[in-house]
């Protein structure tokens, strides 16, 4: 098929958006197209501008293979330096004359060996192959917080903050004790702000340094690519997630108990009073939610302008938060550190597959997907970092290139005029999600006694509940025989 009327979309200009448009253009693909529904690129990391925003993944690590960058200040990079390295990506590669921004996918139909969409500026397209890079955590998730309207001062979710506020003698409120939660805490009281940290369920913080990188070593990155690739230690990395990985599916191991005696002695040895250390001694198993990386939040909530406030929330009021014991805690400014809704992906997207088969029905009891890519009757939908892929305290770019990697086997097949659709089976689907479920039940997310945006509607583990490694051989090469087709010489 000529490469010309090979059409491409791609829904999102974050990071797996920009990593597809990449690999498009380098694959020789040139009839692209990427959706955006925000003004410029970046993703979750356009979104979230909070203080204190910092990614828990080395920052040499947190980059795409083919573009690394010398440049980090920190051992962990820092909110707004991600999002400057994804700008800066997408010009050295010209990938804005291919996105329209402020252009949000609404709907989309598979017809007659094509994909029709629906835009939100009321246009129409058709493509060959829609590729959904629409991320995760882009949902705001806001609790139902009884009198929140009422609060007579401001109050937003930590992924919209509010830059005019000014929060120098203000008293404020953050509720939630996430990665986010924690971080903004830190900034916060690092700047003398009075804070108070609402939180129910504490959660274990896993010891980390985040020191920086001197202006001599970023010189010396820049001149000699070697001496940044020797830097970053990627036998070491990669032993470090496989640890990872083999701790959570099996917690009963040697490797298991050692991480988690690191996040005990983090907080025995590190918290002064005994009472605080009490209220800040989570209730379930070290990795049981997503481990928070901290190198300064024991230190934070000990300072005299910090509150750890245990009760539960009973309304919030003109005047701050009232918890169940009675009391009012005054507050200028509260912040929702309440993450995301993790189970929308690309919705509220309308999509229909073959014969009418919409993703609400499919998704009706939770949200699947074949190897996390692809789904039966949706042909030539393919999806990066889709449902029950790897998500942890590593790279989701990493996770992104090797599902790109598979996708692309897919996409060849299509734009060889070889197939006109291509989709994964019913039976291969349901063999890989009850294996997956029967999986998750032995991983320290089920076992470990709580509750976290890890879990679906019904108390499983939506993540990937194998090895790092497994995940690295099941995307070197589709298993052709778990795979449908239709027709061949696809044109839209």
């Amino acid at each position: 098929m000529n490469d010309d009327s090979f059409r491409v979309v791609v829904v999102g200009a974050g990071m797996s958006g920009i990593l597809a448009g990449i690999k498009l253009r380098q694959a020789g693909y040139s009839n692209i197209t990427i959706y955006e529904k925000a003004e410029r690129v970046g993703g979750t990391w356009r979104e979230n501008t909070y203080p204190g925003l910092t990614c828990d993944v080395p920052s040499h690590h947190y980059t795409y293979s083919f573009e690394r960058n010398p440049d980090w200040t920190r051992h962990l990079p820092p909110g707004g330096e991600i999002q400057a390295y994804f700008e800066n990506v997408t010009g050295k590669y010209d990938l804005a004359e291919l996105i329209r921004f402020n252009t949000e996918v609404v709907d989309a139909s598979f017809h007659q060996g094509s994909w029709r969409l629906k835009l939100s500026d009321g246009s129409d397209d058709r493509a060959n192959v829609v590729i959904a890079a629409t991320g995760v955590l882009h949902h705001p998730s806001v609790p139902a917080i009884k009198g929140m309207e009422s609060f007579q001062g401001a109050l937003f979710h930590s992924a919209r903050w509010d830059h005019s506020i000014a929060l120098e003698g203000k008293r404020v409120g953050v509720i939630g004790m996430g990665s986010t939660g924690v971080q903004i805490i830190s900034a916060l009281s690092e700047r003398g702000i009075e804070v108070s940290h609402f939180v129910r369920n504490p959660q274990w913080i896993m010891p980390v340094e985040n020191g920086y990188f001197s202006a001599e070593e970023r010189a010396a990155f820049r001149a000699d690519p070697q001496v940044l690739d020797d830097a970053m230690d990627f036998e070491g990395y990669a032993q470090a997630v496989e640890a990872y990985t083999e701790a959570l599916t099996n917690p009963d191991s040697e490797l298991a108990q050692s991480m988690s005696q690191a996040c005990r002695d983090n907080l025995e040895g590190n918290v002064i009073d005994p009472a605080l250390r009490e209220q800040l001694r989570p209730d379930h198993q070290p990795f049981c939610k997503r481990l928070i990386f901290s190198p300064d939040y024991y230190t934070a909530i000990q300072r005299p302008n910090a509150k750890l406030v245990r009760e539960d929330i009973e309304q919030i009021e003109p005047a701050g938060i009232r918890t169940c014991d009675g009391e009012l805690h005054a507050l200028d400014v509260i912040v929702l550190a309440t993450g995301f809704r993790a189970d929308r992906f690309m919705r509220p997207m309308t999509i229909r597959g073959r014969n009418g088969l919409d993703l609400e029905t499919l998704w009706a009891r939770r949200p699947v997907a074949y190897l996390a890519v692809t789904m039966p009757d949706f042909p030539n939908f393919f999806m990066l970092n889709g449902p029950n892929g790897p998500v942890g305290n590593f790279s989701l770019i990493e996770i992104a290139e090797h599902q790109w990697h598979y996708i692309a086997q897919l996409m060849e097949r299509l734009r060889s005029g070889e197939v006109e659709a291509i989709s994964p089976t019913g039976a291969a689907l349901e063999e890989f999600d009850a294996a997956r479920i029967e999986a998750a039940k032995r991983t320290i997310w089920y076992t470990g006694g709580c509750q976290s945006w890890y879990l679906d509607a019904e108390g499983i583990p939506a993540s990937w509940p194998w090895t790092f490694s497994r995940f690295v051989e099941a995307m070197r090469e589709p298993r052709w025989e778990y795979f449908e087709t239709t027709g061949g010489d696809a044109r839209c």
